[in-house]
């Protein structure tokens, strides 16, 4: 056995020595991090892989098959030197122990878990001799003064655990994305020396671009002179605020993301990340933004719904590599201009999976959009929160919020970000009302048969329920040229539907439209009638958003219904508290959108669900699983990373995707039989998502077949073309 330590061999015999692979990540590491946690970052690069030094590692680069993690000994031999009471100490051993298996919880209620407690114990290392990595690596702990710092700023929390331990987590993951991206980089480097990787843009062309775009739009009518001034406002107020997160409270229809990507690009950060809460619209923002800047920036998709294929084919070279190319980069988010939805961004922020926290450490020098800011599901209010203020807080990025109707979030960013300030980019609101463009009308009492008579009676009309099944009903009862839209269709079919009434609207035909709360939000139609079955108080204003939205009629029509139906109890809280916020504010129903109004059914919202908003940290779950557990630990040895990540779950994630065979799908559904799962993504366009009950009950029908691991309707008269997946013959009540 040769003497060198070595950290990889390749197939070909290529070696790598150990000595360069931690050098390279501690470098790596290093230059990721932010400022205070730098040192960290470095010793970390160079401790990860000390284990490597032991004979039993040495000699498995060679075929041997005996067991040895290697993992956990750089954090056992931090352990060893360190006070137990350091807690720096703590965050190199949750990074060094974690880098292969994700971020561990501190310790459980067993031994044979793969906890920090455990791994550092002899059980992971066993008795092997590692010694040999003092030729390379002759410091182990980090001094007093690379340390004080971190230690200042977790000491300045005084008494509040809370902070304290939620910043410290943060920090932890901070470390931990540093040192695991950098790890993976320099391996794959090693093992693929051709590998490409990161998109490159030039922002003050893609400014250009933009502005070109601006100056495009007329400005000859009162609404249109209105809305220019109010993102003149916007661009003004945004260049002379220093705060780090912005809030743009602009009405529908006034141009509110183009504007928050001007500010973006006159930001002077290196990167631009737009957060999306639906998928249905990422796509729509994605394509309008790379039609805008052309060659000039690269957009970077990163959602269930697209699919990065390398396409192959010998007369295709430069299309496959680039494809390639936009594959490895939604693994780190090394580009300038990404797009991403919100269940994709906190699940990462929160997640303990490096897959998942290698993106963190490129958040550095962004600024982060949040489009549609309030539909944060309130229980996870708080985590979301922290998390943004943090990263505007400690790595030098910005946070813009849009909404047309922004919650009062002064209390709450007291509470959960009292040391973040905020700007208001419109102060003046004066020209709100040239976009208050509908009436918004109290039907009380209805059938769901009077309300498709009276929108049939419209020049066009939307009409907006809260279950699918029932907008099935009105669709079934409608006459005369009418369309559907619901989350049981398709996202392809969807596409399909939403164009074909575009069209319709624009040749001025006389339709009518129902569907689910899907089409609230960055669905650009216009009607001139709009029927909102009640909901919650920011519902019925996004479904108004799509009435009269390019102001061709003097004034459009909302009409709020109610019927005898029973919603689930936490919908019918949100209607109470829309009736609650028009009795407190004595508002009438005309002026249900007034921004008193608005802020009251915030209040009463947040203030139902304070309890929940506030145990929803790590440090609260972490006694909790103490208490549970019988431990009585630190809590910075206990912080269960992985056990909290589980826990968040930004959606429901019980659910079933089930492939519907069409003309467009057949093909890849062929593939997909043949043993193509690389199809996998691409089908998605193509499915439709069911809860696990609903699921079960198509199962049990037999109307399923299994296909490598897929689910696919056999039965092609349970999709019907019209309105999407039947699930049950009976019907059910099924929100979205």
């Amino acid at each position: 056995m040769e003497n060198e330590l070595y950290a990889h061999i390749s197939e070909d015999g290529r070696k790598q020595t150990l000595k360069e692979h931690l050098e390279n990540v501690s470098i790596m590491a290093e230059n990721f991090c932010i400022p205070m946690l730098k040192p960290m970052a470095r010793r970390s690069g160079e401790l990860h892989d000390i284990g490597k030094a032991a004979e039993d590692f040495q000699q498995r680069l060679y075929g041997s098959k005996k067991s040895f993690c290697h993992a956990a000994c750089g954090a056992i031999e931090y352990q060893k030197l360190s006070d137990f009471e350091d807690i720096i100490a703590w965050l190199m051993e949750y990074c060094i122990a974690s880098h292969h298996t994700g971020l561990l919880d501190g310790q459980g209620s067993g031994q044979e878990l793969a906890t920090l407690k455990n791994m550092l114990g002899k059980k992971y290392s066993g008795s092997a001799d590692y010694s040999r990595y003092k030729e390379i690596v002759p410091e182990v702990l980090l001094s007093a003064e690379e340390q004080k710092a971190a230690l200042e700023e977790l000491e300045s929390c005084g008494e509040d655990n809370t902070e304290m331990m939620e910043r410290f987590a943060f920090f932890v993951r901070e470390v931990f994305s540093c040192l695991t991206d950098a790890d993976f980089l320099d391996t794959e480097k090693f093992f693929y020396p051709n590998t490409e990787r990161g998109l490159t843009g030039d922002m003050e062309k893609a400014l250009e671009k933009l502005n070109g775009r601006f100056t495009e739009f007329t400005q000859t009518t009162e609404l249109q002179k209105a809305r220019g001034r109010i993102q003149r406002q916007a661009f003004k107020n945004a260049a002379e605020t220093n705060e780090n997160i912005m809030l743009l409270d602009m009405p529908t229809g006034s141009g509110k993301t183009l504007t928050a990507a001007k500010i973006a690009l006159t930001s002077g950060k290196k990167r631009v990340i737009y957060v999306i809460p639906q998928i249905s619209i990422i796509e729509q923002t994605a394509d309008s933004m790379e039609q805008i800047f052309q060659e000039t920036m690269p957009v970077l998709q990163h959602h269930s719904n697209y699919s990065y294929e390398p396409k192959r084919g010998a007369d295709k070279p430069d299309e496959e590599k680039a494809e390639r190319l936009l594959i490895k980069t939604t693994e780190n988010w090394d580009a300038p201009f990404i797009v991403t939805t919100s269940v994709q961004f906190f699940n990462s922020l929160c997640h303990y999976k490096s897959s998942a926290l290698r993106k963190l450490h490129n958040l550095r020098d962004s600024i982060l959009i949040f489009d549609e800011i309030h539909l944060i599901p309130t229980e996870l209010l708080r985590p979301c929160l922290k998390a943004i203020g943090y990263i505007t807080k400690y790595m030098n990025s910005k946070a813009l919020f849009l909404s047309a109707t922004m919650p009062d979030y002064s209390a709450i960013f007291k509470k959960y970000m009292p040391d973040v300030k905020f700007a208001e980019l419109i102060t003046d609101k004066s020209d709100f009302g040239y976009f208050k463009k509908c009436r918004y009308n109290d039907l009380g009492k209805s059938s769901y048969s009077a309300v498709a008579e009276m929108a049939q009676s419209k020049p066009n009309a939307l009409i907006v329920v809260n279950k699918k099944d029932t907008a099935v009903e009105i669709y079934r009862k409608l006459g005369g040229e009418k369309y559907h839209l619901s989350a049981f269709m398709t996202p392809a079919h969807r596409s399909s539907v939403i164009a074909k009434i575009h069209e319709r609207l624009n040749d001025g035909a006389h339709i009518t439209v129902v569907s689910t709360s899907l089409i609230e939000a960055g669905v650009d139609l216009d009607f001139k009638c709009v029927f909102r079955e009640m909901a919650g108080l920011d519902s019925i204003l996004q479904s108004g958003g799509r009435c009269n939205r390019e102001g061709k009629y003097d004034k459009g029509d909302v009409y709020i219904f109610k019927t005898d139906e029973k919603a689930n109890p936490a919908f019918d809280r949100l209607v109470h508290f829309t009736e609650t916020a028009v009795k407190n504010t004595n508002t009438s129903m005309e002026n249900i959108d007034s921004e008193a109004c608005v802020k009251e059914y915030y209040r009463l919202k947040y203030g139902f669900n304070k309890e929940e908003m506030d145990i929803n940290s790590i440090e609260k779950f972490s006694i909790a699983a103490n208490e549970c557990n019988g431990h009585t630990a630190n809590y910075e040895e206990s912080l269960p990373f992985r056990s909290y990540a589980e826990h968040f779950q930004y959606i429901e994630s019980d659910t079933t995707a089930i492939i519907i065979e069409t003309p467009e799908s057949r093909k890849l559904i062929e593939l997909l039989k043949s043993g193509g799962k690389s199809v996998r993504r691409k089908l998605q366009r193509h499915s439709v998502s069911v809860y696990r009950y609903q699921f079960e009950t198509l199962l049990k029908e037999g109307v399923l077949s299994e296909v490598s691991g897929f689910y696919l309707l056999n039965t092609p008269e349970r999709y019907d073309a019209e309105t999407g997946l039947i699930v049950s013959a009976q019907g059910e009540a099924y929100f979205g």
